[in-house]
């Protein structure tokens, strides 16, 4: 079967086109991404803005060539965060499948943290009894999922993402650290009321996905251009993470862009993004992450190729 993914987030709308075989992925035939900034502003207003819809719009036109191109058995678009927070996220939603042919389910946080950990997971090898953790930082949201034997333990969407959190502190270019630090303790309390304590520690294996962590993961290695193979399974420490946070913080935005390895699109939230995942890793006392490139998308190809009627 082929299918076609569309993942609508607050920050990214993202395609991928894959093969499954066997309730297996088989192959990737396209994956690309693009910033539209969708959630840009909802937290203050409820509500998705006409410019950021019509930016959304152009890059869905977009990507539904490459998706008739290529041609797909079932074309889904899985819309999250922004999209179910914003009060004019349901009409969006039926505008995108009216006017670019796809499916369109808006999944809740929980069915968002699902599918994550098993795009995540689905081909990792590990002792059948080791707790494996999944960080998952968006613009709107930050989920976290814990689970063995393929079973989810726990999982929780949580109120904070890049998109979220600069826009409620960051006004300054570069921001400033009395900004930065609001960021912290914002994210840090969210963080603490979602996540039990029972639930932080025996972690045997965390996993990052998703823009900061495999943007971190291309900047230490000085990626251009970027090469997924060499982003999927990087170790990233904290002390690189730290370095990284250091090297980043001071330079203004148009520099940001220019920096080796960093998609100009992420420049803008890459350090909120890097507040974030501090935050995580302290609050479950990780010293590194492993990076994975499978994520959402590839839970949702994975899970809506079994299910036809999704």
């Amino acid at each position: 079967m082929r299918i076609a993914i569309v993942d609508v987030g607050t920050n990214t709308t993202r395609l991928l086109i894959a093969e499954i075989a066997g309730g297996r992925f088989a192959r990737e035939l396209i994956r690309v991404g693009r910033v539209t900034r969708l959630g840009g502003g909802v937290d203050a207003s409820g509500r998705l803005a006409d410019e950021a819809i019509e930016r959304e719009h152009a890059a869905l036109g977009e990507l539904r060539g490459m998706i008739e191109q290529t041609g797909a058995d079932r074309r889904v678009a899985v819309l999250t965060s922004a999209v179910r927070d914003a009060a004019n996220g349901s009409e969006f939603a039926r505008e995108v499948a009216a006017r670019h042919g796809l499916e369109v389910h808006v999944l809740s946080g929980d069915e968002e943290a699902r599918l994550t950990y098993l795009g995540a997971t689905d081909e990792l090898v590990a002792a059948p009894a080791a707790r494996i953790l999944v960080i998952d930082i968006g613009g709107g949201s930050t989920e976290f999922v814990i689970g063995h034997r393929g079973e989810l333990d726990f999982h929780v969407s949580t109120q904070a993402g890049v998109v979220r959190q600069s826009d409620r502190h960051i006004r300054h270019d570069p921001p400033t650290a009395a900004e930065l630090d609001a960021v912290a303790v914002d994210v840090r309390g969210v963080l603490e009321r979602a996540v039990p304590e029972a639930q932080r520690s025996g972690v045997a294996r965390a996993l990052a996905v998703a823009g900061t962590p495999t943007s971190l993961a291309a900047i230490a290695q000085r990626l251009d251009p970027y090469d997924p193979n060499r982003v999927h399974g990087y170790r990233l420490t904290a002390a690189v993470r730290d370095q990284l946070r250091a090297q980043l913080v001071v330079l203004p935005l148009e520099e940001r862009r220019r920096v080796r390895g960093l998609h100009p699109d992420r420049a803008q939230t890459i350090i909120p993004g890097i507040v974030i995942l501090t935050e995580a890793m302290d609050l479950f006392g990780l010293s590194e992450v492993e990076v994975s490139e499978h994520d959402l998308l590839r839970g949702a190809a994975l899970a809506f190729s079994r299910n036809a009627r999704g």
